[in-house]
């Protein structure tokens, strides 16, 4: 410690009687030793140097001794001159508890609301009389405590510095962090840095003409298309000068790429301000004008589109692209992660340094959908970590017109559930503009110093309803009484700035009539905008426009390359000892690989994955038990039975492959499916899969499924080849672990939007794999993968398949069967195909033919009409299925089915009867169901399967005759369907 300090100290009132404050400092840097100010930190490094210790090792009867000698000096001369009062070391420790005090709650009373309607709470703990403070000393000097400002000040001075930093138009909530590096960094970076000496005058003007744009796009476009949609940004606009700074100073800090997730409101403001999109465009599209070559699609309003940009920043250009975002508001959020995660790995940015996300949320909708929370758990894991989230939470304080914030959540503030990750949160008046860009540059600062999550919680309001034809008087007077007569946030910065002198008062008008000029002339009005330049990470997507689904692809790999594969997926580091199954698998897939057994799934799968990363494609999988595998099939990660290490085979082919990513998630569907769309959407090189523990959990992902996945493409031009594994099979497990629900997904299809495939072989999963990403184009892939399939002993294939072989969307008859002696060719997809197999040898039947399809959307037609063409006698068409009539596939292919049968066919259904479950709970029930389905199939009179009863047909009804569904073959055999697929 100084001499100086030194001196202070004695001639102070922090010793004699108040040794016992200064212990409880004492036991608290013992504890902690960022919990205690700089100050003190030298003072007790001191007694502990002299003690030859560095903590808790040293004897407290030392230290006690040495303060108390250093005190005795001081208390004597206090008391020889002016009397020292032994009450003032409680006062100086009712003044430490006050700052933290203050530290803590003062956001709860600060002036964060621009309307002035917000209730502040009467909290004692701010009141200098609950910590033994009063009047008389106000004029007394007591230690500032850290408070980084000076080492000693009034006590009504420092009052007035707490409530000017505490309880002005920031309210920061930063205590609930509990990494004490972080809290205190945070602590000072917010106490030292001065909201009104941030901005020179240059900078006040650019933020004047900010305001000015985004209040102007909104004026024009509300007189120019009179009650047309908008979800206009008024009430709000100090958002627009926010995100601009936030993208400037990101540039500055060394990031090249910011990718934005925003619901729709305020939308329109920043494609126009921000990023530089045409008002032209815009303009058009208010008009409905659309281009006649875009008639295959199905487009989507003007506030869901995205657009991508090049902006200008003093580090140089940075990359900024706006996701679409559908209706279902936050949850583009998993979206924008999985998106810059892509980015991020495509760059080698481990850490997110050159690749940021920046979410934009509601308040209503931050506080109430789930997809926040399962979004904000990703953020620190392994799997979905993109290096820390800057979210602004546009806060208007009313989530829809007719709710009450009371209604709405039951928290105190919206953005209550970020404090599940330890976010720290910057409530700010919007019509602060230099308080926003204050609390702006904190929170990139924090995001790229620490690398988590910040939030930005931007109190504004709403100028007008939900939307423009709303009027929200009728549910919020009271609210809208205020606004009526509230002046905009450029109304009273441009006010500020004239009475400082920064502008004449001439000015603000003239930046208005200027953007109304630009935007009649049809101007780009963001200044910094390059257009879309890119850069050596940009993906040429153009490659992957639509091909010819029947087009040829070969998925085969010569035999050299079998067993250098071979060899890399089954070799393990010498040292390590694995479980004795695990072991067993990767001694089965050496003799796999050796042709000595056949293949199964697993290792099938695993050689497609080892084949694509040697062949300059990444494979990334994700699901909540993919590493080894829901059903110990894959084993992708294997660990070390003595130290538990892991490793990964596959990441270790060779030298040159590309990477090999498998995460274990957390248990979360929406928002990890999410996250995978949004990577695929961004990395067309890399095979991305998603697998459900069991098919029936992506139910959890329905609204990414519906919103995103199947209709991408069609609204917003999105290309996407993301992967679905979902486990499929009736085993007898129950309604939730049986049936992936294959007719939503076939009912989603259209426009040859994505794939559904129910592949039956290992083989069939290898070459479905490959020709993912060996054909280019770019769809989703729904994949109904096995169950008891994994280990069946019929479901197997030669390694010869993968030499030769190729993905069959229909696989024939394998037993030689006397073609002409056909009578009935029963069609079917998935395990039932081996229960009819099994039936039909041990009954030997010869008269039925069992045909797969493999693929059930883009529907084989041409491979389905031969396989009818080789069986000329055959008169009865059977669709069979595990599934209950009203589920599966066939009420969204029977049609397809139908489409070349002539007079002569029948078509009908075998399988479970309409249910409204999926499946049987008993295992008894499901084991009578299920045989009462094959029968059914298999006989010649024919039997059909109804609540686990069968009801037999007449003795004397032909085989030709129906006993499921009705013949929908007469009569119509000669129509066409409406689509080609």
């Amino acid at each position: 410690m100084s001499e100086t300090l030194e001196q202070k100290y004695a001639t102070s009132h922090l010793f004699g009687a108040n040794a016992p404050f200064i212990l409880e400092i004492y036991e608290k840097y013992l504890e902690d030793p960022g919990e205690v100010p700089d100050e003190w930190r030298n003072y007790f490094r001191g007694f502990l140097d002299g003690q030859g210790g560095s903590g808790a090792d040293v004897a407290h009867g030392p230290i006690v001794d040495e303060m108390a000698e250093r005190a005795r000096a001081p208390r004597v001369a206090a008391a020889g001159s002016s009397g020292f009062d032994p009450r003032l070391a409680e006062k100086q420790a009712g003044v430490a508890r006050m700052i933290q005090a203050y530290r803590g709650r003062g956001h709860r009373v600060a002036d964060i609301d621009p309307l002035g309607l917000r209730e502040k709470p009467e909290l004692d703990e701010l009141q200098p009389a609950f910590h033994g403070l009063s009047d008389s000393d106000m004029d007394t000097e007591f230690s500032t405590m850290g408070l980084f400002a000076k080492d000693f000040m009034k006590l009504r001075d420092i009052i007035a510095q707490l409530e000017r930093l505490y309880t002005g138009p920031i309210g920061f909530e930063y205590m609930h962090v509990t990494d004490p590096e972080e809290r205190r960094w945070l602590q000072e970076q917010f106490e030292r840095r001065q909201v009104d000496a941030l901005l020179d005058d240059d900078e006040k003007r650019l933020l004047l003409r900010q305001l000015t744009g985004a209040e102007g796009i909104e004026r024009y476009l509300h007189k120019k298309y009179v009650g047309q949609k908008r979800f206009s940004l008024e009430g709000g606009e100090t958002m627009i000068p926010l995100l601009d700074d936030l993208i400037q100073q990101g540039g500055k800090d060394g990031l090249d790429e910011i990718v934005v997730g925003m619901a729709h409101r305020g939308r329109i403001n920043v494609l126009i301000n921000v990023l530089g999109k045409s008002p032209e465009e815009l303009f058009s599209e208010f008009e409905g004008i659309y281009d006649d070559d875009m008639e295959d699609r199905s487009g989507d309003v003007k506030y869901h589109m995205g657009f991508s940009s090049d902006l200008e920043t003093p580090g140089g250009n940075v990359h900024v692209a706006l996701a679409f975002n559908p209706s279902h508001l936050e949850f583009v959020n998993p979206v924008v992660e999985g998106s810059v995660r892509a980015r991020q790995d495509r760059r080698g940015d481990k850490d997110g340094k050159t690749v940021m996300p920046v979410l934009i949320h509601g308040d209503a909708s931050f506080a109430g959908q789930g997809i926040v929370q399962e979004t904000l758990q990703m953020s620190q894991t392994r799997g979905f970590y993109t290096g820390g989230t800057v979210h602004i939470t546009v806060n208007n304080q009313v989530g829809f017109t007719t709710s009450n914030p009371r209604d709405a959540r039951s928290t105190p503030y919206a953005t209550d559930v970020a404090k599940m990750i330890e976010t720290p949160i910057l409530h700010v008046n919007a019509d602060h503009p230099e308080a926003v860009i204050f609390a702006t540059r904190l929170a990139l600062a924090y995001r790229q110093r620490f690398h988590k999550d910040v939030m930005i919680d931007l109190i504004c309001y709403r100028r007008h309803g939900h939307n423009e034809a709303d009027e929200p008087a009728v549910t919020q007077p009271g609210m809208y009484s205020v606004i009526r007569s509230h002046p905009t946030a450029r109304e009273i910065y441009a006010e500020n700035l004239v009475e400082a002198g920064v502008v004449s008062e001439e000015d603000p008008q003239k930046l208005l009539d200027e953007y109304r000029d630009d935007l009649d002339a049809g101007r780009m009005v963001a200044p910094k905008s390059q257009g879309m330049i890119g850069n050596e990470y940009t993906v040429d997507w153009s490659e992957f426009n639509l091909k010819d689904w029947d087009e040829p692809v070969d998925t085969t790999i010569d035999g050299d390359r079998v067993q250098q594969l071979v060899e890399g997926i089954t070799t393990v580091p010498d040292d390590y000892k694995l479980h004795s199954r695990v072991q067993r698998i990767i001694d089965d897939r050496k003799k796999m690989g050796q042709s000595k057994i056949p293949m199964d799934w697993g290792f099938a799968e695993t050689m497609a994955h080892a084949s694509l990363l040697t062949e300059g494609y990444s494979v990334r999988i994700a699901g909540q038990d993919s590493g080894r595998g829901t059903f110990f099939h894959r084993h992708a990660r294997v660990y070390n039975q003595e130290d538990n290490a892991e490793f990964i085979p596959l990441q270790h082919l060779s030298d040159d492959q590309q990477p090999f990513y498998v995460y274990d998630s957390l248990l979360s569907e929406q928002g990890v499916v999410g996250f995978e769309y949004g990577y695929s959407t961004t990395n067309p090189d890399t095979l991305v899969i998603w697998e459900a523990q069991f098919g029936d959990f992506a139910n959890g992902a329905q609204v990414i499924i519906d919103q995103f996945l199947s209709s991408g493409e069609a609204k917003w031009g999105r290309y996407c080849g993301l992967t679905l594994f979902l486990p499929h099979g009736y085993e007898g497990q129950g309604p939730e672990h049986s049936s992936a629900r294959l007719e939503r997904y076939l009912q989603l299809c259209g426009q040859h939007n994505m794939q559904v495939c129910v592949p039956s072989t290992p083989a069939q999963m290898f070459h479905m794999l490959r020709r993912q990403m060996v054909r280019k184009f770019r769809k989703p892939l729904i994949v109904l993968t096995p169950k008891s399939l994994l280990r069946h002993k019929l479901s197997t294939s030669p390694l010869s398949d993968l030499e030769k072989g190729r993905f069959h969307t229909v696989i024939p008859e394998v037993d030689e069967l006397d073609r002409d002696k056909v009578r009935r060719i029963v069609f079917c997809s998935g395990k039932v195909y081996y229960d009819l197999l099994e039936a039909r040898r041990r009954d030997e039947i010869d008269d039925v033919a069992l045909i797969r399809l493999e693929q059930l959307y883009p529907f084989p037609q041409k491979a389905y009409r031969e396989a009818i063409k080789t069986y000329p006698n055959a008169r009865e068409i059977v669709w069979c299925q595990e599934e209950p009539k009203n589920q599966g596939a066939w009420y969204n292919i029977r049609h397809r089915l139908q489409a070349p049968l002539t007079e002569e066919h029948s078509l009908r259904y075998v399988g479970r009867a309409t249910a409204a479950s999926t499946a049987a709970g008993y295992f008894k029930l499901h084991v009578k169901q299920q045989k009462a389905v094959i029968e059914s199939a298999l006989s010649a009179g024919g039997t059909t399967a109804s609540g686990g009863g069968k009801k037999k047909a007449g003795k004397k009804k032909a085989a030709g005759k129906k006993t499921g569904a009705k013949n929908t073959g007469k009569k119509s055999s000669n129509k066409k369907t409406s689509e080609k697929a």
